[in-house]
Formats: structure tokens, C-alpha cells, sequence
């Protein structure tokens, strides 16, 4: 009996010890992780969000400190209603050249930005703002801080991805808005000569896309009031849409949309996406070895 006492003890001495060998290894690749792996992904992390707040303000070559012009094409091969060129610098609309063929005549209407006045396309303005301080928080956090806990890696983390996860949404989720608020944005005023009261435009970001919606409206008559039902927020409204504006009513008859692929768009999403896993990535290793996270 004695005999098995002493080999219990001697198993249970065993585990023991190397559970607290197991413990000391792993207390040694959490230090090393906070050391120097960190700031590794940090730096990475710094270097793609460097690359991304680049797309937002491409220099012409040559020219420091003025921004490239680029053309966007809109148009669609199956219809010609509607047809545009959209010239684009950073985060303005700096130029528009728009055709739209309406439902009642064969000729088509044209229309341009007045030359005193640029769009400001506010969704990639947010986003920029939202890289930018991405940037500052990890540049806030430079090779010679060190970081004492897992908590506060994940801290960081947990705001770096926030501002990630905003700028993201700000491209893939243009503002809803009713009828009667576009009719009477800026947007409206923008254009040389006047839109007519029957025509409202929409310009916005959907992911990497550059779009263009054109509502035609007729007016509804005092008559046909009674199933009037005004439609709420949205980024596109459908044709039958109804709104009142002033003392008149209108009704969507027709709704074009044409869009244009911005391919430094899509590599600003394609480097948050990536930046978002490294995040994610550090924080799932400092869950794996984190001291505190050990029963």
C-alpha cells in the first residue's frame, strides 16, 4: 500500500513538473510574441495601410501635390438611356458630361457640372479619414514601446480593426436617402443646364463602383391621391416610388442606373481585408499563449 502511495506521488511530482516546464515555454513565446512579433505585424500592418491611403490621393506623375485626373466611362452596352463620362480627382467629382434619353422624346438630354462647382464624394472621404486613423494608432506604438500584456495588444487591435471595419462600411454601404432629400441635395444644383423638375440624379460609391442613378418622374394628380403612400429611405428606389415635394406629388416612372468600376476601389478593399486578418490573426495568437488565459 505504502509502495503505491509513493509512486502516486512520484507520477503526480512528474506531471507537475511538466506541466510548469510546459508553462515556462509558453511564458517564453509570449514574451517573445509581445517583443517582437507584434511590432512585426504592426510594421506589416502600417506598410498596407500606407498602400491604401496612396490610392486615396494618386499624385500625377511629375506634379507633386496635385492629384491625378482619372476618366470613368458609365454606360451600359444593352441600354443607351443613359451615358456618362465622370472625370474623378481623390475624392471630387470634378467634372460630369451626362446623355440621358428620356422616356417622352428621342432627343437626348445633356447635361454637365457647372464649371464653379466639383462633388465631393463624402463616402471616400470618410473612409479616407478612417485609414488615416487607423495609421495613427499603430504608428502611436512604435518599435521601442513594449507592450506588457496580451489585453493591450488586443486593445489596439480591437481599435485598428474598428476604424477598418468603418472605412470598409462607408464604401460598401451608400447612404440611404429618401426622395424629397435627393431632390433637394447639392447634387440637383450642380448642373449646367438646370435638370428639369421631372428628372433627379444620384451619384455614389457601392464597393469599387462609381454609380449613377437617373429617376424620371411625372407628377401625380390631385385626384389620384388617395393610394398615395410616400416611400422611405433608400439607396435605389423603384420604379412606382411615390413622394411629395412642396404641393405637388410625383411618382417614379423610370429608373436607370449605370456604373464604373474604380479599380483603386477595389485594391483600398482588398488591403483592408487583408489588413482585418493580420488583425484578427495576432489577436488569436496572443489568445493561444496568453498567461492570463491559463487555468
Amino acid at each position: 500500500m505504502h509502495g503505491v502511495d509513493r509512486q502516486s506521488v512520484f507520477e503526480a511530482s512528474s506531471m507537475s513538473a511538466a506541466s510548469q516546464a510546459e508553462r515556462a515555454v509558453l511564458e517564453e513565446e509570449f514574451n517573445w510574441l509581445l517583443k517582437e512579433e507584434v511590432h512585426a505585424v504592426l510594421k506589416q500592418l502600417q506598410d498596407i495601410l500606407k498602400e491604401a491611403a496612396r490610392r486615396f490621393s494618386v499624385a500625377t506623375p511629375g506634379f507633386e501635390g496635385q492629384l491625378k485626373q482619372e476618366n470613368f466611362i458609365l454606360g451600359s452596352s444593352t441600354m443607351d438611356q443613359v451615358k456618362g463620362v465622370l472625370t474623378m480627382q481623390g475624392e471630387a467629382l470634378t467634372q460630369a458630361d451626362i446623355n440621358i434619353k428620356v422616356a417622352k422624346s428621342n432627343q437626348p438630354l445633356h447635361f454637365a457640372f457647372r464649371d464653379d462647382k466639383q462633388w465631393k464624394l463624402q463616402q471616400v472621404q470618410d473612409a479616407r479619414n478612417h485609414v488615416t486613423q487607423a495609421l495613427q494608432l499603430l504608428s502611436s506604438r512604435d518599435e521601442s514601446y513594449h507592450f506588457k500584456t496580451g489585453a493591450e495588444v488586443n486593445k489596439l487591435m480591437d481599435a485598428v480593426m474598428l476604424q477598418l471595419i468603418r472605412a470598409r462600411n462607408r464604401l460598401t454601404t451608400p447612404a440611404t436617402m429618401t426622395l424629397p432629400e435627393l431632390a433637394s441635395s447639392g447634387l440637383m444644383k450642380m448642373f449646367n443646364p438646370a435638370l428639369p423638375g421631372d428628372l433627379m440624379l444620384n451619384l455614389y460609391i457601392n464597393l469599387s463602383k462609381l454609380c449613377l442613378t437617373v429617376y424620371q418622374l411625372h407628377v401625380l394628380q390631385p385626384n389620384t391621391t388617395k393610394n398615395f403612400k410616400p416611400a422611405g429611405g433608400s439607396v435605389l428606389h423603384n420604379p412606382g416610388a411615390m413622394f411629395e415635394l412642396g404641393s405637388s406629388k410625383f411618382e417614379v416612372s423610370h429608373v436607370h442606373t449605370v456604373e464604373c468600376v474604380v479599380p483603386w476601389l477595389n485594391d483600398t478593399l482588398v488591403f483592408f481585408t487583408i489588413s482585418l486578418q493580420l488583425c484578427q490573426q495576432l489577436k488569436d495568437k496572443v489568445g493561444v499563449v496568453d498567461p492570463s488565459h491559463w487555468a
